[in-house]
């Protein structure tokens, strides 16, 4: 008995893993969020880099006034490509990267990572007791806000440690973080559109220079 020919669909679209064929509408729907996420995070870092350049400097009178914002030079972006503390030193640097992690959905890291180098500089006993438990309630604890990828032993180690909070806490989750961006995050973000944007230097406007 001949088998059934089965239609073949004339709409296009990607296949999915278990057979599901993905829509164009779907595909036009990642596509437009993609977009979202990198057009945000280019707002992102603008603001950023508007908001330090400005803190230690005069403040505007009129918050109406437009304001400017310091963009690193293509040199000093070049420089956060050497190594991954060159970029965290940097403060225009640190608000890019920051910037990055958020389009990723993965800035707990970074937050984390700040919140330990903070905790680390406290030394009063009381401050450094709250703070310890703050950033436990914050990234360390089952189903935290932010909650950061780390073992569970490490997580009952940092649980037993807060019970008398030291400088050293987080000590071992803060080194799994770090390395984690070095090795992942950091890569992906120089190879990213808008840093190779910072390195590009930017164009000379041959109006001004004459003819």
């Amino acid at each position: 008995m001949p088998s059934a020919l089965l239609p073949v669909p004339r709409h296009g679209g990607r296949m999915e893993r278990g057979g599901r064929r993905r829509s164009e509408p779907e595909e036009a729907d990642k596509g437009r969020m993609k977009r979202t996420i990198i057009k945000d995070w280019k707002t992102r870092l603008s603001y950023f880099l508007q908001n330090s350049s400005h803190s230690n400097k005069r403040k505007s009178k009129k918050a109406g006034k437009h304001r400017n914002y310091f963009r690193p030079s293509p040199e000093e972006a070049q420089l956060w490509s050497e190594a991954f503390d060159d970029l965290l030193a940097n403060k225009y640097g640190l608000a890019a990267f920051r910037a990055f992690l958020k389009s990723e959905f993965c800035e707990e890291n970074i937050e984390f990572w700040l919140a330990c180098e903070d905790f680390k500089k406290t030394k009063s006993p009381q401050k450094l007791t709250s703070k310890a438990k703050k950033i436990y309630n914050d990234f360390i604890e089952k189903e935290a806000p932010k909650e950061i990828n780390i073992d569970f032993q490490t997580k009952n180690m940092i649980a037993q440690n807060i019970q008398e909070a030291t400088h050293t806490c987080f000590s071992v989750a803060q080194k799994r973080v770090y390395s984690l961006m070095e090795n992942n995050s950091y890569p992906r973000f120089l190879e990213s559109e808008f840093y190779q944007e910072l390195c590009k230097k930017m164009p000379t406007n041959r109006a001004a220079q004459g003819t």
